[in-house]
């Protein structure tokens, strides 16, 4: 299949990664598979289509069987048997990837996805920088001079690779006349370059898969799989992968996509903020009982957020699969101790919630968050690495249990309608500056909860929500509110930064909320934006 570049020295190390063989590889990846992923992004439409006409979901009749069988997925390799915290961020820069590495935690989610903007040196950076790491020769070194260097221990974090989600394009490959799969140029370049260090190691490759919605999506990332192992000789479940169930739809089919990832499954993941975002973007034209409240009120222990997570730690310890709890996303702030108190007592208390449920480990957002999410599972533990053997049989989820959204209570509120509009708009002023994850108001954001912020505001807006001051949400209400924050960002900002970055933001989320279309993904319009167009 014909495979050419855009731009093929974005960064001057890219030659190392983009070598012919290498392109070669990613060429018979979408020869193979690229086909089909048209396919799955067309059933989501139909079910979203399905749900827009009676918005009920429920666990497939069809696939009873499997749900009922007895079946497991392999004992997880010596590499991940362990994973009590991860910590996750973008693999750009390199010292961003060294003191990921270095942070104590036990598997490090290196995220090409939501914490990544992929402007394409960004891409070919954190793969230069996987690479280098998966040799033993990562490195940094600062403006100031300051060197950055792998532990010597034997402590580093194991490396877990997030590609990008199947809706993604890659602009600057084009397979024929259309953008590539960024899924297949992640995983396909990642792959072709360490693999079989990586296994000689006992260290994979390792995989996090993002977006998933049905068993579908997962049947292909399983053929993928299937076929990088035979092309380069490697034994079966050599990759193991871990999905995010961080769509509605795939919380209904959590049985039916670890057993068709079987041979590569390693787990699955709690994603509860594209969570959040999946239930008002599949429910969002379905009236009230599906909207949410401020997003600041909805807790894990929201009882269809507890529904979802219980279900999720029973599904996998009883398919032998481990069950990853979420993001922990208050960033602590040094020069504020009473700051990142509270952030550490947030932190801890939602990990022991998770720890107590039977998660087998968490994710964290920064390195000081390792040690207090490490002692919480080390407690709950003890001697043993994970939790797998508690089977939780007690747990008896039902359909109407993880849709009763409007069974939680909390309020709207314009200080909501603001908080959105702002993140909506700082963040992807920042994503569209190259950096995909930023810390705001002491939370780290990335798309996932910039998706959920302009999706709420969009929601509100087509119910007419009434807010707790007695407004309802109308596009005057918005407009003059998005003003209003974007001339508090005017002035927290640099003059420059601002007209670069934060008026083409302004624009696109001013465009996305007041559409009387839902836009998808958030990151698709920002996208065309980075790259100039050129992946219509």
């Amino acid at each position: 299949m014909a495979l050419t570049l855009t731009d093929s020295h974005p960064t001057p190390r890219a030659p190392e990664i983009l070598t012919p063989e290498a392109l070669e590889f990613v060429g018979e990846l979408h020869e193979r598979f690229a086909g089909r992923v048209p396919e799955l992004l067309e059933r989501r439409e139909a079910r979203r289509a399905a749900l827009a006409a009676r918005p009920k979901l429920d666990f497939d009749p069809e696939t009873a069987a499997i749900r009922s069988a007895d079946w497991r997925v392999p004992p997880p390799p010596p590499g991940l048997v362990d994973r009590r915290v991860e910590i996750t961020g973008p693999a750009t820069p390199a010292k961003m990837a060294v003191n990921a590495l270095n942070s104590g935690a036990k598997v490090w989610l290196a995220d090409l996805e939501d914490a990544s903007t992929p402007t394409w040196a960004n891409v070919i950076d954190a793969l230069t920088n996987l690479t280098d790491a998966a040799h033993g020769r990562l490195r940094a070194v600062s403006h100031g001079g300051k060197e950055y260097r792998l532990r010597t221990d034997g402590q580093t974090a194991v490396v877990v690779v997030r590609p990008r989600g199947w809706h993604l394009p890659e602009a600057h490959v084009l397979i024929g006349s259309q953008p590539a799969v960024g899924a297949l140029v992640d995983f396909g370049l990642h792959f072709f370059h360490n693999a079989r260090t990586l296994a000689e190691q006992g260290l994979g490759p390792f995989y996090y898969l993002p977006k998933m919605e049905n068993r579908f999506e997962a049947r292909l990332w399983n053929e993928i799989f299937t076929f990088a192992e035979e092309s380069f000789g490697l034994p079966e479940s050599t990759i193991r992968a871990t999905m995010l169930i961080e769509t509605i739809t795939a919380a209904f089919e959590m049985d039916e996509m670890l057993y068709e990832l079987r041979p590569h499954a390693a787990g699955l993941n709690a994603g509860r903020w594209d969570y959040l975002f999946s239930i008002i973007k599949n429910f969002r034209d379905a009236g009230p009982a599906f909207e949410l409240p401020d997003r600041a009120q909805v807790v894990m222990t929201a009882p269809f957020m507890r529904a979802y997570t219980e279900l999720l730690v029973q599904t996998c310890h009883k398919r032998g699969a481990f069950a990853m709890g979420g993001m922990a996303a208050v960033i602590p702030n040094r020069r504020e101790p009473e700051v990142t108190e509270q952030a550490f007592a947030k932190v801890r208390a939602d990990k022991q919630r998770e720890a107590g449920d039977g998660f087998d480990g968490s994710w964290v957002a920064h390195p000081d968050l390792v040690p207090v999410c490490e002692a919480v599972f080390d407690e709950a533990l003890g001697e043993r690495p994970n939790q797998i053997d508690r089977l939780r049989p007690e747990v008896a989820v039902t359909a109407d249990d993880l849709l009763a959204i409007s069974s939680f209570e909390g309020t709207a509120t314009l200080e909501g309608l603001r908080n959105n509009l702002y993140v909506a708009v700082a963040y992807t002023a920042v994503w569209l500056s190259g950096n995909g994850a930023v810390a705001i108001h002491n939370m780290m954001e990335d798309a996932a909860t910039a998706e959920i912020s302009r999706s709420q505001v969009w929601q509100q807006l087509r119910n007419g929500t009434v807010l707790d001051s007695g407004e309802s949400v109308t596009a005057d209400l918005v407009a003059d509110v998005l003003a209003e924050e974007s001339d508090r960002l005017r002035g927290e900002v640099p003059a420059g930064a601002f007209e670069a970055f934060y008026v083409p933001a302004i624009k696109l989320i001013g465009e996305i909320v007041l559409s009387d279309e839902y836009v998808s993904f958030l990151t698709l319009p920002a996208y065309r934006e980075l790259v100039g167009g050129t992946n219509d």
